[in-house]
């Protein structure tokens, strides 16, 4: 009788433990999913009652997607169980979310492991598969699906159990995830950029590159803040869910009551095209499909297929295309369509002008009238035997031929006729009607003969820093250094021949004992060119354009033994084999500094560089620092009633500057033609019906000129035989105002040249 009692309580015992001891979530043995199923199933029935409770408790113990720092009240945060955004509020809710591209966190990133194991792919928390655990009812996934354990290093993907190398956490309302779980389950490539210590997640085009302990990282090569820091946990590196969810648009949704976050992964390929044509015509445009496809899974794209698709669309309207691929295991894509608007045939330009008459007499004004038309616009015109005058008698045939923007064009031809009588001489007429701009050949072996204005100068003390030699440099170093103070013009003028990419830098150099203040008042950078004179030609342009508008004012602070780039225009560009840079600007420090000009290879420190630069030797051109560089000329007497000249660089009425080198142990310099020195010229009496013209004496001259004002563009000069329309006075007698500096690349001297204007005839 014992001894069946013991028998009878023996099995008693076995069956209660048999209800309550469920199967380990660390077996390693393998199971069938079903059956692990089954058992849990049957534990279920024996339990009903306590697990009702269980899981009544669990509903009250979810946390409640509102809850803005994703914490369960009065629950610490290593409890925590929940997802949490980046801004602290619960990610997703009991329904599928998918992730906002608008929200997508794209920081700078690096997988840097405590023992550099984690980047170039040991595993210190691998995801081997383990048998699927009795709690599978609410764990596994299916399909595309990864379940993720809160709390947890679990992870369920097509009904197995992974292990994470760290779990799932939360950190200051931050979820995070090892970055190398999510990579081996979601079927992303991995790789450790060892130069920039970034560990990279690509995805078909897609690429994501993280850096340790930062707040950013990025995506396809935007940089964007995290709310949270990347870390690493032992040998983990660790980075925000949703840093990879959003940037990859990865849809998920959250289980707050089974304490797991569901990632939807799909493996179907992508695809989407574009059209490379900026417009697209019927029956006119070939039009080019720029296709893109990608697969989740890293496949290759084997076939692809298209609807409604054509080479060229014969008739105007719009027409949907659709394109969709598949990739090698047979899978599809979903279709990805456009509308394509097509436009109708555009139509040619319409050629057409009008002369006010139809006969005229030598050297008499002709006026056209531009009467063309087209449906868009007029790209082009060009003009043949357009003249603004004709000196020999007979019919004399102008053709127009104008271009729109597709390229179409059409052409008129209108005959006038030219008669024996003369109305005036070709001197004459070019003195009255050349436009103001524009140039004139006569002859100028007489303007040497011209009576001078004999103007008074003054100036300003403005120091020049000119660094324009060697104007070709063959080798980086450092092309200029100067020590100033006060007022200031600055004139770089230099030509890459290195061979090789450079950049050129101004660095300027506190070493005072409190800080500096330097301004910027103006400044005019051209280039980079192939041409010297139109690098130059433009710099000075956009100089006067500064000192007409003040755009370019600016105050920069340098503290005591600070270092700073300055005139930051020259360095914002890369200067290739045979590019020519120009810069004109204006500055005043309160105190002196110490300027360095160089000429570097791109890719290296300016900072780091400029201590171990050698000085350059000299060219034929010069360099030097130069003093009262802004001159003044005025004349009060009356001029234009006689022809006179105003001469400008010329050594004599305008003597050169006289300054030092520096890199030279101060050696003497004379800057000749004056280049860097700002003229202002005013003639407060100048003669009714005047005209004022530009003569280069020294040769070829490309620039401009401040009249009244106003900037006047020079045509290109060759030399003393052409001049250039500068200003004519009214009626009345009239002070006229010139605003110069020579541009680099172009000769000096110049004259200014004032005459009588011929007789008006009618």
């Amino acid at each position: 009788m014992n001894f069946k009692r013991l028998i009878i309580t023996t099995i008693f015992i076995a069956s209660q433990l048999a209800m309550v001891i469920p199967v380990s979530a660390e077996e390693v043995v393998k199971q069938d999913p079903v059956s692990a199923i089954e058992q849990r199933a049957a534990v279920t029935s024996n339990n009903a009652g306590a697990n009702a409770a269980d899981t009544q408790a669990q509903a009250n113990n979810s946390v409640d997607p509102t809850q803005e720092d994703g914490l369960n009240k009065g629950e610490s945060s290593d409890k925590d169980t929940s997802v949490t955004e980046e801004n602290g509020k619960t990610e997703g809710t009991d329904k599928e979310g998918t992730v906002d591209d608008n929200q997508a966190e794209q920081p700078a990133g690096t997988e840097e492991s405590q023992d550099g194991n984690a980047a170039d792919g040991s595993d210190n928390g691998s995801t081997e598969p383990v048998t699927s655990p009795d709690n599978s009812v609410n764990a596994t996934s299916t399909g595309g699906q990864l379940v993720l354990m809160m709390n947890s290093n679990k992870m369920y993907q097509n009904g197995k159990e992974y292990k994470a190398g760290y779990p799932m956490e939360v950190k200051e309302g931050v979820s995070y995830v090892s970055i190398r779980a999510i990579v081996e389950r979601a079927g992303l490539q991995l790789s450790f950029d060892n130069k920039t210590k970034e560990t990279i997640i690509t995805r078909g085009t897609d690429e994501l590159r993280f850096k340790l302990d930062t707040t950013n990282y990025r995506v396809n090569g935007v940089v964007t803040q995290m709310k949270g820091k990347s870390y690493s946990a032992k040998n983990n590196f660790m980075v925000p869910l949703t840093a990879i969810t959003k940037a990859l648009g990865i849809p998920y949704s959250v289980d707050n009551v089974g304490k797991r976050v569901i990632l939807n992964l799909s493996t179907k390929p992508v695809a989407s095209f574009s059209i490379g044509n900026k417009e697209v015509v019927a029956g006119e445009t070939e039009v080019q499909y720029v296709t893109s496809s990608s697969s989740p899974s890293g496949l290759p794209i084997v076939n692809e297929e298209w609807t409604g698709r054509q080479d060229m669309f014969m008739e105007p309207g719009t027409y949907t295309v659709t394109y969709r691929v598949q990739d090698s295991n047979g899978q599809w894509s979903d279709p990805f369509s456009m509308t394509i608007k097509v436009a109708k045939p555009h139509t040619p330009p319409v050629a057409n002008f009008s002369t006010d008459k139809d006969t005229y007499k030598m050297g008499e004004l002709i006026t056209y009238t531009d009467l063309s038309t087209d449906e868009v616009s007029i790209e082009e015109r060009v003009w043949d035997n357009k003249a603004l005058a004709f000196f020999t008698p007979g019919p004399k045939t102008i053709s127009l031929k104008v271009v729109n923007p597709f390229g179409l064009s059409s052409t008129v031809e209108k005959t006038i006729m030219i008669t024996n009588e003369t109305l005036y001489e070709r001197d004459d007429f070019n003195k009255l009607f050349v436009p103001v701009g524009e140039k004139f050949t006569f002859d100028g072996s007489s303007v040497p003969s011209w009576e001078r204005v004999n103007y008074s100068i003054s100036s300003d003390p403005v120091t020049l820093i000119r660094s324009n030699s060697p104007e070709t440099v063959y080798s980086e170093g450092r092309v200029y250094k100067e020590t100033a103070s006060g007022s200031m013009r600055f004139m770089v003028h230099h030509v890459n021949s290195t061979g090789k990419n450079m950049k050129m830098y101004v660095i300027a150099t506190n070493k005072n004992e409190t800080t500096t203040r330097l301004t910027q008042t103006s400044l005019g950078f051209g280039g980079p060119s192939q041409y010297a004179t139109a690098a130059g030609k433009v710099s000075v342009e956009r100089y006067y354009k500064s000192l007409q508008s003040g755009d370019k004012y600016k105050d920069i602070w340098i503290a005591p033994g600070e270092s700073k780039i300055i005139l930051t225009e020259l360095n914002a560009i890369t200067m290739k084999q045979g590019d020519v840079i120009s810069l004109f600007a204006d500055m005043y420090s309160d105190q002196s500094l110490e300027f360095d000009v160089i000429m570097i290879d791109p890719n290296k420190d300016p900072f780091t560089a400029q201590p171990t630069l050698v000085n350059l030797e000299t060219d034929v051109h010069n360099r030097g620092t130069y003093e009262d560089s802004t001159r003044y000329f005025q004349y009060n007497d009356l001029v234009g009633t006689t022809r006179t000249r105003l001469l400008i660089g010329d050594n004599s009425s305008d003597p050169y500057l006289i300054g030092h080198d520096p890199l030279k142990n101060n050696e003497y310099k004379l800057n000749a033609g004056n280049f860097g020195v700002l003229y202002k010229i005013k003639l407060n009496r100048v003669a009714p019906n005047t005209l004022i013209t530009f003569n280069p004496r020294g040769g070829r001259y490309s620039g401009s000129i401040m009249v009244n004002g106003d900037i006047v563009q020079l045509s290109s000069l060759s030399g003393p035989n052409d001049n250039n329309v500068l200003f004519r006075t009214g009626d009345r007698e009239q002070t006229v105002e010139f605003v110069f500096t020579a541009a680099p690349g172009s000769n000096l001297s110049v004259n200014l040249l004032l005459q009588p204007l011929p007789e008006v005839k009618q």
